[in-house]
């Protein structure tokens, strides 16, 4: 259930017959997916970054109730947690990304699965302790972003990417000859000046774009 303004009435109880996700199936961590034990109040950040990092990437799962070596041991307090759950993703990310919260119930079990959506105005960070990072994930690990990587999050946030950027450099200085005899012998059509542009080799003013 999407949480309207991160405050829910209720959540959504799914249970293993209804369930399309065995969570004590899945094995370790990977890409998409992470556990947690308990929801971790006092130093967040341990689960915070897995957020960040499934909003910057291409989305995930956050699974609390589950030990390290994959039992289901659930959670003693689950809609107390959630409620705080909430409350900390709103204070403590910027923006705040869209997630669905739920809970399931696994061999009797009650566990917090929270879906988090591959962010549209990325990058997403983390503000703790007067730190503001954003984490990117990589394997089954949520790391900081490096200074490349916020880059490309910032393009991609701006739904803008590095090769349609101005490289600064202008079109009069190239005679693109290679690419005329390549495009001729592919398509036995000449490449004109208006093909620059609409192929996205030209910027607004003249100037080549990284791509071209």
């Amino acid at each position: 259930m999407l949480l309207d303004n991160l405050y829910p009435a209720k959540y959504d109880i799914i249970t293993p017959k209804g369930c399309s996700m065995a969570i004590c199936d899945l094995v370790g961590e990977a890409t998409t997916y992470d556990k947690k034990l308990m929801l971790e109040r006092k130093e967040p950040l341990s689960w915070l970054k897995s957020i960040s990092a499934f909003a910057n990437t291409q989305g995930g799962r956050l699974i609390f109730g589950v030990s390290d070596d994959g039992e289901c041991v659930g959670l003693e307090n689950p809609e107390k947690d959630a409620e705080n759950l909430s409350e900390i993703i709103k204070n403590s990310l910027d923006p705040v990304p869209q997630f669905n919260l739920s809970f399931q119930k696994e061999s009797g079990k009650t566990l917090i699965v929270v879906t988090v959506a591959a962010g549209t105005v990325t990058p997403y960070y983390v503000l703790l302790k007067g730190h503001r990072d954003a984490f990117i994930r990589i394997g089954n690990e949520s790391v900081k972003a490096g200074s490349v990587d916020l880059k490309r999050l910032v393009l991609q946030g701006a739904q803008r990417d590095w090769d349609s950027l101005s490289s600064g450099h202008k079109r009069s200085t190239f005679s693109f000859e290679r690419l005329r005899a390549e495009y001729f012998a592919r398509t036995k059509l000449e490449f004109v000046e208006s093909d620059f542009e609409s192929f996205g080799l030209v910027a607004p003013g003249g100037h080549l774009t990284n791509a071209g």
